[in-house]
């Protein structure tokens, strides 16, 4: 999701957006650890969302 898509959802928006990338990216560090992940990258983009959901809830807080 894009910084522009995301400026435009409310905090709880946000928040919810949060536990669910936070969850996936478990979920990808269980799945590469037991060799089921193909695309290493995914946990790359989940991780760098995340960071920019969490500057954006800072920002508003």
């Amino acid at each position: 999701m894009k910084t522009q898509e995301l400026r435009q959802k409310s905090q709880v928006e946000l928040q919810k957006i949060l536990t669910e990338n936070r969850e996936k990216l478990r979920q990808l560090r269980f799945d590469l650890d037991s060799g089921k992940v193909k695309n290493v990258r995914e946990i790359r983009k989940i991780k760098k969302e995340v960071a920019r959901i969490l500057t954006l809830i800072k920002k508003y807080a």
